[in-house]
């Protein structure tokens, strides 16, 4: 499956920082893809936050942003 805009949502918001939560039933793997998040790409800052629940496990990741989203483990 694609992104699927009705699955991301904002749960906090501050100086330019944003805790996202994105619920699908996808696998980790798939949603952390290269690009997976495009579509949002102009939504989302360098160090925002994204907890993700996908059909495997439930995880928080860090989201860099340049000229595409790439989701990394949190450090």
């Amino acid at each position: 499956m694609a992104f699927q805009n009705k699955n991301l949502s904002v749960i906090a918001y501050a100086n330019g920082f944003t805790l996202w939560h994105y619920a699908a039933n996808e696998t980790m793997s798939a949603i952390s893809a290269s690009g997976y998040f495009d579509a949002v790409k102009t939504l989302m800052n360098t160090g925002d936050i994204i907890i993700i629940n996908g059909s495997d496990n439930t995880s928080i990741k860090k989201i860099t942003v340049d000229t595409n989203v790439a989701v990394a483990a949190l450090a």
